[in-house]
């Protein structure tokens, strides 16, 4: 009876949940099967799996043979694992520091929040304003600093445009990942610390042995919800560089497949391999966390 009781309530949300999530996913699913054009979508004809790899004419094609596929899941590879391990280390030494008392410290957490705060495209721009390599107030700064000799083409040139985009991101998402992990922080049982100030066990082990193992569950959402944001980043690169090869995405290929080159089937094939390279990491990720323990504490 009381099984009964709770499907009957999770119902609406199992079929907003197939309405919003399961039946686009289907449809894009759908259309990554077939030939589809943006200008006659219902002209379509069955390709099978032609867009994601097939052979025509001796050669292969499709997403899985495109170069331009695999760079893009490289910078994409690379931009999630900078920007979440350093929002991480970053978070978790705010969410330690904020949570000391501290005078005036409701207004310091508050302040931390404001680069969160602001919209993405918003925060993007500015950014790349700052980066500009002619007037960009950056080399400004570090010129006046004498950290550089002339001016650096920061969102320009292709070696620098990801290392820029992962500093942005990192300064905006980082004080996300310090509000779940302050969070999580203020939820731990006092009385551990208590016995280890009595015993006068080292800060260090403390933090080793004690919070990290307590705090896993606060880190392992921040991971989860960072590394799904990273993996899927579209905004933040295609403000401050476009659809430029070296910085592209596997979101930005997909937009381009589908919007610029209006190939509905082939996009549709990309977005696909979106969502199961996302949900792959993710389920890798919490697997991973759930059988291998930050600590124990002592």
């Amino acid at each position: 009876m009381r099984t009964r009781t709770a499907w009957l309530f999770i119902a609406p949300l199992l079929l907003a949940l197939a309405t919003v999530a399961a039946f686009p996913l289907l449809r894009v699913l759908g259309y990554s099967l077939t030939d589809a054009t943006l200008f006659a979508p219902e002209r379509a004809h069955l390709v099978g799996l032609a867009n994601y790899l097939g052979r025509v004419d001796g050669s292969w094609s499709g997403v899985l043979a495109d170069p331009d596929w695999w760079r893009a899941v490289r910078n994409t590879l690379s931009f999630a694992v900078a920007s979440v391990a350093l929002e991480t280390a970053l978070g978790l030494g705010i969410a330690l520091l904020l949570q000391r008392p501290m005078r005036g410290g409701a207004v310091l957490r508050a302040a931390v929040l404001v680069p969160w705060a602001i919209p993405t495209v918003v925060s993007s721009q500015l950014w790349a304003w700052m980066l500009d390599g002619q007037s960009g107030a950056i080399n400004a700064w570090l010129h006046a600093a004498g950290v550089l000799a002339q001016p650096l083409a920061w969102t320009a040139d292709p070696r620098l445009a990801l290392f820029a985009i992962t500093l942005v991101d990192v300064w905006k998402s980082t004080p996300f990942v310090a509000l779940l992990l302050l969070a999580g922080l203020q939820t731990l049982p006092r009385d551990c610390y208590e016995a280890a100030r009595v015993d006068g066990v080292p800060r260090w082990r403390v933090f080793w042995h004690v919070t990290l193992p307590l705090l896993r569950p606060a880190l392992a959402v921040a991971l989860v919800f960072r590394t799904i944001d990273a993996l899927r980043v579209f905004d933040i690169i295609y403000v401050m560089t476009g659809s430029m090869p070296q910085t592209a995405s596997i979101s930005i290929y997909a937009q381009q497949q589908l919007v610029g080159f209006r190939e509905v089937g082939y996009g549709s094939a990309a977005s696909t391999l979106v969502f199961f390279l996302v949900a792959l990491c993710v389920l890798v990720m919490l697997r991973v966390g759930r059988v291998q323990p930050l600590g124990r504490a002592r």
